[in-house]
């Protein structure tokens, strides 16, 4: 993401005032290692690996504004699994802003809605006038490297043990960074991503080989005029799918005491169909609804291109705008025929969802399940439900825990076993009734039927965002 200019110095959010730094989000500065975890029911001995998940953590109290969840210092949780036992660890990502930070003792960067960035008075030449990097999204593996990533922008290299190597931009080829969504196809081992930039090419795709090297450098989507928010994408065999909503940065606006981004609904939403050999983009046009995050897409038999995600009628309060009267965010199903520009929608379940998921090696692919996290009850703080849907018979089942906040499920597989019923999902959940945390795994053929194993964290892990299983081996 190209660097924003400089605001006012800022002053210190009332973090009391903030929902994301209180209760559940609630941020820890402790580092742990903790291992021979307490495990309530057996743990499948086909799993050898570590669960990662990343999210947002602020180290030091923000300044200016903080918006959850495009603000806070990354922090990578794992959890280790093999041999019938479990260990858990915590690392803060850290860049060079967080160590000058930690140096100082305090914040140094504004939220990025404030636009704050320090001077040579406060930091180093080579920081000062520069954002702060905020690798706090998603967490993946690809070309033997494991990548903490940020919201376009570049991603940092992780070790094992989770410490921080350095900064990743592919040899230099991707220097603006990527999307914190890259989509990997398990069969050419490819990641294709996006960025999108505040100047032009507002928004560009690139390819990395399964050898970590670039193979297409970043090639500007035509047809995008101007700086859009983007947070996820989708592949099919021919496609790289982007949903572009009528969500745009203004930074005019934001240099003038307003917000940053805009929602414009009456401009529409559309659908980009980029085709993976570099041909132009094939766009689409559909009623105006904002889109967090895609679960799949997949070339059905008859031509057309299927993407399932949540759709929102409009985003959530980034731009300081309550939306009201909205529906919740439900999971449905685009179906895009490329030879008539035709779209049409439909919803795949009632649920109030988030976090779409499938078994991820099948991306790319036609799938029949779709694992999410919901809130059985309307104005719920955070989900306490896991539902599976088959959204094209519409068959659902689901799991429900009152006294847990349930994180992003992922797909846990055994690589020697492609059934997808011989899998589990996996979710690190915080228990609402005392200072701990718990890693679920419920079957995938059962997922009604609950967890086969819980893992007992005995900390708090606090609320994140998106993670990754990486099984032991290539």
């Amino acid at each position: 993401m190209t660097s924003l200019p400089a605001g006012p110095h800022p002053v210190p959010v009332d973090v009391t005032l903030v929902p994301e730094l209180n209760g559940l989000f609630a941020p820890t500065s402790t580092e742990h290692d903790l291992g021979d975890l307490e495990v309530v029911g057996e743990l499948p001995a086909e799993l050898d690996g570590v669960y990662l998940r990343n999210g947002p953590n602020p180290r030091f109290g923000p300044l200016g504004s903080y918006s959850y969840p495009l603000d806070g210092d990354g922090m990578v949780h794992a959890v280790r699994l093999g041999g019938g036992r479990a260990q858990y660890a915590n690392r803060f990502v850290e860049t060079p802003a967080l160590r000058a930070e930690e140096r100082a003792g305090h914040a140094l960067w504004s939220g990025l809605m404030t636009m704050y960035m320090p001077d040579a008075t406060e930091v180093s030449p080579e920081l000062a006038g520069t954002r702060k990097d905020l690798p706090d999204i998603n967490v993946v593996r690809h070309a033997g490297r494991t990548l903490a990533l940020a919201e376009s922008g570049t991603p940092f290299v992780l070790s094992d043990d989770l410490s921080t190597i350095g900064r990743e931009t592919f040899g230099g080829s991707l220097p603006a960074g990527i999307t914190a969504h890259p989509k990997i196809d398990p069969r050419t081992g490819e990641m294709l991503v996006f960025c999108y930039g505040f100047r032009e090419p507002f928004l560009t795709w690139s390819v990395v080989g399964p050898d970590g090297a670039v193979r297409r450098t970043p090639t500007p989507v035509a047809g995008v005029e101007r700086p859009t928010m983007i947070h996820d994408m989708a592949i099919t065999d021919r496609f790289v799918v982007l949903i572009v909503a009528p969500y745009y940065f203004d930074i005019g606006a934001a240099m003038s005491g307003g917000s940053l981004l805009s929602w414009r609904p009456d401009e529409g939403t559309r659908i980009a169909l980029i085709p993976r050999d570099g041909s132009g983009p094939r766009w689409f046009t559909t009623e105006t609804f904002w889109c967090w995050h895609l679960a799949n897409a997949y070339d059905d038999e008859d031509g057309s291109v299927v993407v399932d995600h949540v759709a929102y009628d409009a985003p959530d309060t980034q731009d300081g705008t309550e939306h009201e009267g909205d529906d919740p965010p439900r999971l449905a199903r685009l179906r895009l025929d490329p030879r008539t520009g035709a779209v049409r929608t439909d919803r795949s379940s009632e649920w109030r969802v988030e976090f779409p998921r499938i078994d991820d090696r099948v991306l790319g692919r036609r799938h029949d399940r779709i694992a999410t996290v919901a809130a059985r009850t309307e104005g719920a703080d955070w989900a306490d439900t896991l539902v599976v849907t088959d959204p094209g018979s519409g068959r659902e089942a689901h799991w429900s825990a009152p006294e847990l906040a349930i994180g992003e499920p992922v797909f846990l597989g055994d690589p020697t076993d492609p059934d997808p019923d011989h899998g589990w999902w996996g979710s690190l959940a915080v228990d609402r009734t005392a200072d701990l945390s718990w890693f679920l795994l419920l079957p995938a053929a059962d997922p009604a039927g609950g967890p086969v194993a819980r893992i007992r964290i005995p900390v708090r892990v606090p609320l994140g965002l998106h993670g990754a299983w990486l099984p032991t081996g290539p």
